[in-house]
């Protein structure tokens, strides 16, 4: 028999260990601050960890070249310290045919080089490119947009390249392709590229046009992502088979006053449950975006609806990602309590309710409300081997090279006092 001293005891202890799992250590910490020569306004960058355990990303301006006249975008690396170093400055001919001002984050693929694309630049009047950066910092462009009458290859890749089951790289071009509405691609480490999808193929553009973030493959094999306009005029998600053929398994806005979201700017990731995970831009009960879940067979439930004057923020644009914890973490472009964005965290429900209690519903909490100092995040955020999630901001920053342009933006730590991957 347990005494009843024993009894408070353990409850007492169990009270204890629950406060301390529910109450995590929470930090942010800003590692860097963009002057311009080194980098300016990273964008819609992902940051990615390398094997050296170095975080690489992009600006989409900034950097020494002198052919853009607010520079034309860097590639960089940052330790998880804090010390930075630009490993290449884009445009540094005078053609700019290596590419201009990327928007998206690198990938370090399975032969240990890293690839990224470009909005601008390269052979064919400036509609962007694919690149390949060596760990020695070597950058050699592997495909240059618009190489193909009427600009059928696409044209003006803004989202980040996915290495398939198959080791080809994928991507998306915001235009170009048979119907000007933008492609899936695929392209060989050699540079081969083959066009896999043009949208607006159908009547109305049902099949969704205009994507502009990185796919995701599911567990099945396919290939997932979304459109940020067509099918009703506010986007549509997609997957692509083996075969190369698309199927539209959800068409944004189709419900009253666009309660589901619409015009999604991020991408889709797969969850630990199988289901596929990511924000509209707009749309929701508050017109300001939403975070959805999706099955593979396109069952669409809304998690969340963010509203202007929220804590949690308004217009997300960014991918989410999923903690250690089974929690998903993302970014908000706008509002949270001091007006220029957030970071944020959602606790899925538990699988189980208890008999007799409401059925319990997602909770979102705002981790960090940006400022001046660190304005804007459109990118997503990383969970790197240390624990702890890594960003950038768009804007913000303590240089005075840019405080008259609201700042060249900054990287970030931010510790939800997790454990490692």
């Amino acid at each position: 028999m347990i005494r009843p001293r024993l009894w408070r005891a353990i409850a007492f202890a169990a009270v204890f260990c629950a406060a301390a799992t529910g109450s995590r250590a929470q930090s942010f910490t800003t590692l860097l601050t963009f002057d311009g020569a080194n980098g300016a306004n990273p964008k819609s960058v992902t940051l990615v960890q390398g094997a050296d355990g170095d975080l690489y990303g992009t600006t989409s301006s900034g950097g020494s070249t002198t052919n853009c006249s607010a520079g034309c975008g860097t590639i960089f690396k940052i330790s998880l310290d804090g010390k930075l170093t630009t490993l290449h400055s884009f445009c540094d001919q005078p053609d700019c045919s290596e590419g201009t001002n990327p928007q998206a984050g690198l990938i370090q693929a399975t032969d240990g080089n890293f690839y990224g694309t470009t909005l601008g630049g390269g052979a064919h009047e400036g509609n962007g490119t694919v690149y390949r950066m060596t760990p020695s910092s070597v950058l050699t462009t592997l495909y240059s947009f618009c190489a193909m009458p009427n600009c059928a290859d696409g044209y003006s890749p803004s989202g980040a390249l996915l290495q398939g089951a198959d080791g080809n790289l994928y991507g998306t071009t915001s235009g170009g392709g048979a119907k000007d509405s933008g492609t899936v691609f695929k392209i060989t480490f050699d540079g081969a590229l083959t066009t896999v999808y043009s949208f607006c193929s159908q009547p109305d553009c049902a099949d969704g046009s205009n994507p502009v973030a990185e796919l995701t493959q599911g567990a099945d094999g396919n290939l997932y992502g979304m459109t940020s306009q067509g099918g009703k005029g506010s986007g549509t998600i997609f997957d692509i088979n083996s075969s190369g053929a698309l199927s539209t398994i959800y068409v944004f806005c189709s419900r009253p006053q666009c309660a589901d979201g619409g015009n999604p700017k991020g991408g889709l990731i797969q969850g630990a449950d199988g289901n596929l995970y990511g924000t509209a831009f707009a749309g929701g009960t508050g017109n300001t975006g939403t975070v959805f879940l999706v099955t593979p067979q396109g069952a669409l439930t809304t998690i969340f609806s963010f509203c202007t004057g929220c804590a949690a923020g308004a217009t997300p644009y960014s991918t989410l990602v999923q903690g250690t914890d089974g929690s998903f973490y993302g970014t908000a472009y706008y509002g949270g309590a001091k007006g220029q964005g957030t970071a944020f965290r959602l606790v899925p429900p538990p699988k189980v309710t208890p008999p007799g209690k409401a059925k319990p519903t997602w909770k979102i909490t705002a981790l960090h409300s940006f400022d001046d100092s660190d304005a804007y995040p459109i990118a997503a955020l990383m969970q790197a081997k240390d624990g702890n999630f890594y960003g950038v901001t768009f804007n913000g920053g303590s240089s005075p090279k840019c405080l008259n342009s609201g700042g060249c933006g900054t990287v970030f730590r931010l510790s939800a006092g997790l454990g490692p991957p």
